[in-house]
């Protein structure tokens, strides 16, 4: 047998009369006269099968069949307002589902400070951190399985997504503490010539691996590759254990190891660019809102050296 349907303004009528008990003021309550109302509990008994008010003289009590209905119809209109707030809050951009993927390197710079800055702005949006490497993260956005993404070096090829700047740093000579060149305050980069080198797999972020080659080409040797690691902080150990040195972003040396020296290097000017990455014309309106918190805690990083539109579909300030 098929149940009935109940219209949910008619259990509204319902639970007004039911907490007034009185037809005249659940029916100024309601905004309506009391014959509209009157047929609303009418209808809403034809459905039920049973009456819901004794109507004596001069008073209205609930029957049994009324008491009954009472809690589930107040958790209709419960869930009902709460669903249409929470579509609203989704809608606007002030609540929903974020997923993020990260560079490690990037939780040690202008990752805590925006994620902290987003969430006081938006506290009912739920944030999905994700650890990755910048490849896999151009591999996750494209396949839809994370919205933005904090990677370092942006490909050449930007179809389908958007990248911005949020953070440009030198780089620096990651060496063993016993090192000879530990010593020295600048390391020139043709001095690591015949080192062998730890480095991140180029397949994890071909764009970075090929700057730090470039750069040691351009010093005049091609690196010899002892052994490669996924993370920098691996990198950082490894080299703590005499395997090798390396050449990373400035921010590794937020790693405190006691065996590790970071020393500047030479070139001065080289620098390594961290992007913020999203898919252009994303539908998700938080894609925006991040942006435009990035837009106002980074602004003198963000607004330098942007590659794609500075604005995101549906960016609010």
């Amino acid at each position: 047998m098929d149940r009935p349907e109940l219209p949910l303004p008619q259990l509204h009528a319902f639970v007004v009369l039911a907490e007034e008990l009185h037809f005249g003021r659940a029916a100024a309550r309601l905004g309506i006269a009391q014959p509209p109302l009157s047929q609303q509990i009418r209808r809403l008994e034809e459905k039920v099968g049973y009456p819901l008010f004794d109507r004596g003289a001069g008073r209205v009590a609930l029957t049994s069949a009324g008491r009954a209905l009472l809690p589930s119809a107040r958790r209709a209109l419960t869930g009902l307002a709460d669903g249409l707030a929470t579509a609203r809050a989704v809608g606007s951009g002030r609540a929903g589902r974020l997923r993020i993927g990260f560079a490690a390197s990037l939780a040690l710079t202008v990752l805590p400070g925006l994620l902290r800055e987003f969430r006081q702005r938006f506290p009912q949006a739920h944030l999905d951190i994700q650890e990755m490497t910048t490849a896999p993260q151009l591999d996750a956005l494209r396949d839809r399985t994370i919205d933005m993404g904090l990677l370092r070096e942006p490909p050449a090829d930007r179809s389908e997504l958007g990248f911005r700047t949020v953070l440009r740093e030198p780089f620096v000579a990651v060496l063993p503490a016993t090192h000879p060149l530990a010593a020295q305050r600048t390391v020139p980069l043709g001095q690591l010539a015949g080192e062998p080198f730890v480095l991140l797999p180029r397949a994890a972020g071909p764009q970075l691996y090929d700057r730090i080659t470039g750069l040691c080409e351009a010093a005049g040797f091609t690196p010899r590759i002892a052994q490669h690691a996924v993370e920098w902080q691996t990198v950082c150990a490894l080299v703590e254990t005499g395997l090798g040195v390396s050449v990373a972003p400035a921010s590794i040396r937020r790693i405190r190891l006691k065996g590790v020296a970071f020393r500047r290097i030479e070139p001065a000017a080289a620098r390594t660019r961290a992007v913020v990455a999203w898919r252009e014309g994303d539908s998700n309106p938080l894609v925006g809102e991040l942006l435009a918190t990035i837009g106002q805690v980074l602004p003198h990083r963000a607004a330098r050296g942007a590659v794609s539109a500075p604005a995101a579909p549906d960016a609010r300030s």
